[in-house]
């Protein structure tokens, strides 16, 4: 699948503001993609595709996690599964088999402490598209123009402290992400 058949796909799936969001984390992956050594073309593709799943019917996508053994997703947050059910329809749908695009497409709500480089820019480029608006979203820009494991340190700390306020219920492998990323910072080790 190209990236234009992606976007005819996604434009037809998505409400136009969400679309219009997937097309400014496009723009922003293929920019921390070309800042971080990671393939623009992918990172494009796997932006484009993020938010696949995320207007599809919740209890479709709480029969799929039953059906893949991913039960700890259903006492959370149900905005938790269009990442990783996404994915998975992204495979089944689409076609997509491409185990790094379905990885950063499954990783970019709650993180994974192993994310390699692609799952970090779309983990960050979702976080800090220019149609974002959240207060701020203009520091976590200006981390993300320096370094990316900072910017996925900073993006984190920010959902937690998000999610502390709204008294909501944290999806531990957040908290996992978080505290993988900040103990590798520590040592100088990269992920």
């Amino acid at each position: 699948m190209l990236l234009e058949e992606a976007d005819d796909i996604i434009k037809k799936t998505l409400p136009h503001k969400r679309y219009v969001h997937t097309l400014g984390v496009v723009e922003t992956a293929r920019q921390l993609a070309r800042r971080n050594g990671v393939d623009e073309e992918t990172a494009a593709f796997a932006a484009m595709l993020h938010d696949y799943a995320k207007y599809r019917d919740m209890e479709e996508m709480r029969t799929l996690a039953r059906e893949l053994g991913q039960l700890e997703l259903l006492d959370y947050d149900d905005e938790l599964l269009h990442a990783p059910i996404g994915a998975e329809l992204v495979k089944r749908e689409l076609g997509v088999k491409d185990t790094v695009i379905y990885q950063a497409i499954a990783n970019h709500t709650t993180g994974a402490p192993d994310m390699p480089l692609l799952d970090q820019v779309i983990f960050v480029a979702d976080a800090i598209e220019p149609n974002r608006t959240y207060p701020g979203v203009e520091t976590l820009r200006e981390i993300a123009d320096a370094d990316l494991t900072d910017a996925v340190i900073a993006t984190l700390a920010h959902t937690i402290q998000f999610l502390c306020k709204k008294q909501t219920v944290i999806f531990p492998l957040t908290i996992e992400t978080y505290n993988a990323f900040v103990t590798a910072k520590r040592k100088g080790t990269v992920l």
